[in-house]
């Protein structure tokens, strides 16, 4: 998609504040000089069994890239593709979960479109509003600034031993738990401080999202694996082989941007590309308030720690190695 997103012509219209072309979470169109829409659209099959959890965790999904502008999500389409001979209360399960989930948010559901597919699909385009002049794009990340991150990492490994039957049921809990918590909550808080770039971390993984936002912003983002916090099981799922193919496409794709200083052990380096969903974000802001976000962040409930920093570009876009406060 990458390739292909690079040979379409730019938009060309001077409402269009935040296009394709960016690879940002969103696009944003400035409907006047206080308001612009910011429109998203997000949908996958099935990761987990209960299909009142999974339309849960769909639409925290497809919010999140609201949430990652520094948007307010507004209204919702829903998209589903189910087969025809389906048990129709699987469907009103799953498309209860998804509209409880948007009623949490504040988002109104308006309706949607279906198709009949061998193979179900769910999600929404989700529209919301945002100020034109305080947008949270992957390009402002400043050299200087602390990177936050709000979830912990590993939902792709434990959703893939739950497909391999080797998960824990408690540790299952905790991956779903994480997946349909809302990055709402985080969202506010993180508008009260002088963030300067923002990204949630999604399908490409910790470092695709992190090199995504680096690119964006001519800079290196620096990340201390050791400051990372990984949820229950997701290390020893990964260290058994219990590795998506999403993990593995993730790591050819952006492997070439990255530069490591010493060795990282093999389970922590698996998760720092593995796929997730409904993921926390990524807070580039200025250091110097990183703590007091941090800790307003985990008074609130969100699991949030500093993680890495930005510095002026060096040879690649992302950096695995010590913080310059920790040498």
């Amino acid at each position: 998609m990458d390739q292909v997103l690079g040979r379409m012509p730019k938009v060309k219209n001077e409402n269009v504040l935040v296009g394709f072309d960016t690879s940002d979470d969103a696009g944003v169109y400035k409907l006047s000089a206080e308001l612009a829409l910011v429109q998203t659209v997000d949908f996958f099959t099935p990761i987990v069994d209960d299909p009142y959890v999974f339309g849960q965790i769909a639409a925290a999904n497809s919010l999140s890239d609201v949430y990652a502008m520094g948007g307010r999500p507004l209204s919702a389409l829903t998209i589903v593709a189910f087969p025809g001979n389906g048990d129709p209360e699987v469907l009103s399960q799953i498309m209860g979960g998804g509209f409880d989930k948007m009623l949490e948010a504040g988002c109104a559901v308006l309706g949607g479109h279906s198709i009949s597919d061998e193979e179900i699909k769910f999600g929404y385009a989700v529209t919301g509003t945002i100020h034109p002049d305080r947008i949270l794009a992957n390009a402002g990340a400043r050299a200087g600034d602390a990177l936050v991150l709000t979830k912990r990492l590993g939902t792709g490994v434990i959703t893939t031993a739950l497909k391999r039957g080797i998960a824990r049921p408690e540790h299952v809990e905790a991956a779903v738990e994480s997946m349909r918590t809302l990055n709402g909550k985080a969202c506010a808080i993180m508008l009260r401080y002088p963030v300067h770039g923002c990204t949630d971390i999604t399908g490409f993984g910790l470092l695709g999202h992190a090199r995504e936002l680096a690119k964006g912003s001519g800079v290196t983002a620096v990340i201390d694996h050791r400051r990372l916090e990984f949820l229950p099981g997701a290390l020893d799922y990964a260290a058994q082989g219990a590795i998506p193919g999403g993990l593995k496409n993730n790591r050819e794709f952006v492997s070439c941007a990255v530069e490591t200083e010493e060795e990282i052990p093999a389970a922590v380096e698996s998760l720092l590309y593995d796929p997730q969903t409904s993921g926390g974000l990524l807070i580039s802001v200025e250091a110097g308030r990183a703590d007091h976000l941090t800790q307003e962040l985990r008074g609130a409930g969100v699991p949030a720690n500093i993680i890495g920093e930005v510095r002026a570009r060096g040879e690649s876009p992302i950096r695995l190695g010590l913080l310059q406060s920790s040498r």
